[in-house]
């Protein structure tokens, strides 16, 4: 049995239609004999081709053909039906993209294995290792805080489709209690973290990079002993808050962290974070890399005194001590453009510490141009009271605040000028100014130079810096975590919440890193925010056909992306699921969870 097309011309007319045919034995020899006559079908696409030949096949009761072995499997056989177009429309329009991408990290880092084996299990509905990665997935995605998170953000996005949980059954209270069994977890996960950063990254743990910074409360956290006011780099000194001590490799991989009450100065808590360090990963010679805020002799003898090794920064004053080395033209190393390095002895410490003097030309203009504004505004604030003194006398107290208050607001300025007040009988009557010259020389011959001290014995200072300056590594981790996965502010009033807050928030940081090195590996460049963005872009949706004499048919998609997002997605190795399945109106429930309705989906 086949198609056979036909034309007929009428009236100067030409008419095409289509017969099923099929060949009979008869006393006289096969003869063809038409089964029917379909009618004029204009414009048969390929698609529609293949519909009628499968109609053909069924009718001769043949089945699918047998796959070769060398080729792909033959595809399902093509359903058709006819649909009611002016019913077509689409509902249930998902956020897919950044949660896939979001999933597929979480698998790959062997997060889900981890806290399955982990985690206890008990008569819960949803085990508490979807949960972490609801938790994890809901801060990558910045979500900062549990109840935005299961009020409107999960319910918007496809991972109740991915993950097999309805929406319904992610609850604030279901998160708190999820919070509270990831806490004990957190020792053991950084030594995970470890393991599959040395696998999948090659990342190696001799030279560490360590910096603090703060992250504020709303509320009084009165049942948070760590809750403190103190140094806020947030600039909410208004507020309470706490101090977290970050570690992290070269590369910007998250590896460790501890929390600290808000009052605690910076330079006392290195040696809580070099203690957790070698209870995990052995006591051993460890180059340390700490900004000027964490040094202090006493630290420095503690690292000393456990053989490990350091590259610090070091306080500005110092640099008066190495005046001849800095005015000297020689003996300089070119790091990159407008950076120049030299190394030097320590004075009191040869043999064992030396220091790295630094000068960059970029921070040179910068802090050239600062000086000469803040000199010309002290001086002309400084002329004014001068000029209204001569006028009109005032007391010496008013005066020294006026004074006192302009040199706060300049301080690069501030020890250039010399002040004299004038005063006649107990008023002060005018005011004489001077600018040393020896100090506007030292201003000037210091700008955009700066200090390292270090007890490593490598002997090429460019070396020495490359390492320092990778401490940018963990600012850039900092303004990640409070500006894209949602660190501050903290909503938790209770110390154990808000540890298990910030364990999620490291968690989403390590996907957000991971991220990062992936691309990098990829040639992608290392801007996970724009590969985001672009992949947002992505949605999941339901596409309701009414079909004749059926109920309506609902089909599960994923929108095609776009070009950008499609080439991100191939190099990343990431494919989007294919073929969905059909469902019904109403999902059914299996075994108490959601099952997917996009099928297995393997990252």
């Amino acid at each position: 049995m086949f198609l056979r097309s036909n034309r007929k011309r009428t009236n100067g007319e030409t008419y095409e239609y289509w017969t099923l045919v099929e060949s009979v034995r008869t006393s006289r020899g096969p003869r063809q004999r038409t089964v029917a006559t379909l009618g004029k079908l204009p414009g048969l696409d390929e698609d529609e081709r293949a519909g009628w030949e499968e109609i053909t096949r069924l009718l001769d009761g043949r089945g699918r053909p047998q796959a070769d072995l060398f080729e792909e499997p033959c595809p399902p056989p093509p359903e058709w039906a006819q649909v009611d177009l002016a019913g077509v429309r689409v509902e249930r329009v998902r956020d897919f993209g950044s949660v896939y991408v979001a999933l597929a990290l979480w698998r790959r880092l062997g997060l889900h294995r981890f806290f399955e084996d982990h985690v206890r299990s008990g008569r819960e509905q949803i085990d508490w290792a979807t949960v972490a990665c609801i938790l994890s997935i809901g801060s990558f995605c910045s979500q900062g805080s549990e109840l935005a998170l299961s009020d409107c953000w999960y319910r918007k996005t496809a991972l109740d489709d991915l993950l097999g949980v309805d929406a319904d059954d992610v609850y604030d209270n279901r998160l708190y209690r999820g919070l509270d069994e990831l806490l004990p977890l957190r020792e053991d996960l950084f030594t995970h973290l470890r393991e599959r950063y040395e696998s999948l990254f090659g990342a190696r743990f001799e030279f560490l990079l360590y910096d603090i910074t703060s992250t504020y409360f709303e509320g009084q956290c009165e049942r948070n002993p760590q809750a403190q006011r103190g140094y806020s780099r947030d600039n909410r000194s208004d507020c309470k808050q706490v101090c977290i001590g970050l570690v992290v490799t070269p590369e910007g991989l998250p590896l460790a962290y501890e929390v600290f009450a808000g009052n605690r100065a910076d330079v006392t808590t290195v040696e809580d974070i070099v203690d957790l360090m070698e209870s995990k990963y052995g006591r051993a010679q460890r180059i340390w890399a700490m900004d000027r805020g964490m040094v202090s002799e006493d630290n420095l003898d503690y690292l000393r005194e456990r053989d490990a090794l350091y590259i610090v920064g070091t306080p500005k004053a110092r640099l008066r001590k190495f005046e001849t080395e800095l005015l000297q033209a020689d003996d300089w190393h070119a790091v990159e453009t407008g950076v120049e390095v030299k190394l030097v002895d320590h004075p009191d410490r040869q043999g064992q510490e030396r220091y790295v003097l630094c000068r960059s030309l970029a921070r040179h203009e910068k802090e050239a141009a600062m000086l000469n504004r803040q000199r010309d505004r002290l001086r002309t604030k400084l002329l004014q009271i001068d000029a209204s003194l001569k006028k009109r006398p005032q007391k010496l107290e008013a005066v020294g605040r006026r004074i006192g208050k302009w040199m706060g607001r300049n301080t690069a300025a501030e020890k250039v000028f010399e002040v004299e007040v004038i005063a006649e009988s107990g008023l002060a009557v005018g005011l004489c100014i001077e600018e040393d010259e020896s100090k506007l020389d030292w201003a000037q011959a210091s700008q955009g130079a700066y200090l390292l001290r270090t007890n490593c014995q490598e002997a090429d200072p460019v070396k020495l810096w490359k390492w320092y300056i990778h401490l940018t590594e963990v600012e850039d981790a900092f303004r990640t975590s409070k500006s894209d996965l949602g660190l501050r502010p903290v909503y938790h009033q209770r110390e154990d919440r808000v540890q298990a807050h910030i364990l999620v928030c490291f968690l989403s940081l390590v996907l957000w890193r991971s991220l990062e090195m992936w691309m990098k590996s990829k040639g992608l460049g290392t801007c996970a925010r724009k590969a985001l963005k672009e992949l947002e872009t992505i949605r999941s949706m339901d596409v309701i056909l009414p079909v004749k004499d059926k109920a309506e048919v609902r089909l599960r998609l994923v929108a095609k992306p776009e070009k950008l997002a499609a080439d991100l997605l191939a190099y990343l190795d990431l494919k989007l699921p294919s073929r969905p399945k059909q469902i019904e109106n109403v999902v059914e429930k299996t075994g108490g969870q959601r099952s997917s309705c996009l099928g297995n989906i393997e990252f």
